[in-house]
């Protein structure tokens, strides 16, 4: 620490692992991760998936609890206490996850105000019967489609400040009693409720046709840009690149076994994945409906779907309130990135940086959410081809996550001793696993940063395969 001073951290191993998971688990667990595996070769492209988190995962997210975890401090702080050196170029890596976390959470707020906007529809029964000619105009008026004022387009950027305020008021109580009870509490929720609803899909007529069509092994799908789907899913799945895991592992207790937590979380994460492929694929199958609508399956199909079986709509508002709490603990862990910062770097109060984070967020945010659709209300000003929600997602999903994990696994494997890496991931020597640390270091030095390099090119669209 640069100053002396005691900082919260969390009180457990097992508080660590559900704000981990809670932090890898978002939106994407409950569609677009099992879209991609039904579509790219189900069980062959699990298999490819798995390979990447063991060499790209997993590396980079130790290598990121080893940063936090010895620096003990923000994303900029813990690359200063580490290397030694105030002025240290590295810190900059830091700089660019606070960054990657604001454009994030800028277009990432305004999705969970849909799915907000969902679970308050059905917890109050106003999705029951639901129609197909009534999903799509609902869904249109969530993005905000058509709306020729700002008057009109203003309703999802109010989901959009709901979802802040809820946020916001949650992590400004602190690591302990803000993102380790919130965590705690809604993760076991999580798969309780992800669990109902697979049970109630894999009991209806024709499920057998949507557990195909997640877990059949068709090898003959998996080219070379799929197979760098998979790649690049495995670096963004587990949100790495964005010091999200540098700020949490700085909170972490010291006995916590750093590879095995990175393991346990890359796994649960996957199991979550898959449990929501469960969910949905099943029930998609047992009526008929397109498993390939992208967006438009959870907005649009699900709702439609839940609304023709027995207790429908109380699985409805069960699977988005799981979706809810995917999306807030993954919210959680973004912008710890940038409270800390705050409240490290220009020693502000933490209630204040906040405030003041969701004021940054809610104001440039509202941009995205005023321009998720193409007839939003600036849905056709471009910024280099794209609309600002498009913009935001494209420089951090593509381009700034890419370089921050690049830039990770060449500062621990290359730059950062090798005796503090054996240190963190010993415990002090506690732990008998130097053979471990070897195989942890050839793949990071070696193996990691080539396949990230790999990504980054094609993301940025320099190669193509």
């Amino acid at each position: 620490m640069s100053d002396g001073k005691k900082r919260e951290g969390f009180s457990s191993g097992l508080a660590v692992f559900f704000a981990t998971l809670g932090s890898a688990v978002g939106l994407g667990n409950i569609w677009k991760f099992p879209y991609l595996t039904g579509v790219n070769g189900g069980g062959a492209f699990l298999l490819v998936y798995f390979i990447c988190i063991a060499l790209v995962g997993i590396p980079v997210m130790t290598g990121e609890f080893i940063i936090g975890r010895r620096g003990r401090g923000n994303a900029v702080g813990s690359f200063r206490n580490v290397t030694g050196n105030p002025a240290t170029p590295w810190r900059f890596v830091g700089v660019l996850g606070v960054l990657s976390a604001y454009l994030i959470m800028f277009f990432y707020t305004d999705v969970a105000g849909w799915v907000y906007f969902y679970f308050f529809k059905a917890a109050t029964g106003q999705l029951a019967g639901i129609t197909k000619e009534q999903v799509g105009p609902l869904f249109k008026a969530v993005v905000g489609a058509g709306a020729t004022s700002l008057r009109g387009a203003m309703s999802p950027v109010l989901w959009q400040w709901i979802v802040l305020a809820l946020v916001g008021s949650a992590i400004s109580l602190g690591v302990r009693s803000g993102i380790e009870r919130i965590t705690k509490t809604l993760m076991p929720l999580l798969f309780v409720l992800i669990i109902l609803c697979d049970i109630r899909a894999l009991t209806l007529p024709g499920a057998k046709d949507g557990i195909r069509f997640l877990f059949n092994v068709d090898f003959s799908k998996l080219t070379p840009s799929v197979i760098l789907a998979a790649l690049g899913l495995a670096f963004f799945k587990l949100s790495l690149g964005m010091s999200t895991m540098i700020t949490y592992g700085s909170y972490f207790t010291d006995d916590n076994r750093l590879i095995n937590t990175a393991v346990r979380v890359a796994a649960s994460d996957t199991l979550v994945s898959l449990l929501a492929g469960l969910a949905i694929f099943p029930t998609v199958f047992s009526f008929g409906m397109e498993p390939s609508a992208g967006p438009g399956l959870l907005f649009m199909t699900i709702p439609l779907v839940f609304s023709q079986i027995p207790l429908g709509n109380l699985l409805l508002a069960a699977f988005f309130l799981l979706t809810c709490f995917a999306a807030t603990t993954a919210m959680l862990s973004i912008m710890e990135v940038p409270i800390a910062f705050m409240v490290e770097e220009l020693k502000l109060k933490r209630p204040l940086a906040a405030l003041l984070n969701c004021i940054i967020i809610g104001s440039i945010g509202a941009t995205a959410t005023l321009s998720a659709d193409g007839s939003s209300y600036l849905g056709g000003i471009h910024i280099l081809g794209r609309t600002f929600f498009d913009l935001y997602d494209h420089l951090s999903s593509n381009i700034m996550m890419p370089i921050g994990g690049l830039l990770t696994a060449v500062f621990v494997g290359y730059v950062l001793k090798s005796g503090i890496v054996e240190e963190q991931l010993s415990n002090g020597g506690t732990l008998n696993n130097r053979g471990l640390i070897a195989a942890y270091r050839f793949v990071l030095r070696y193996i990691t940063p080539a396949l990230l390099l790999l990504v980054f090119l094609s993301t940025a669209g320099v190669i193509r395969l």
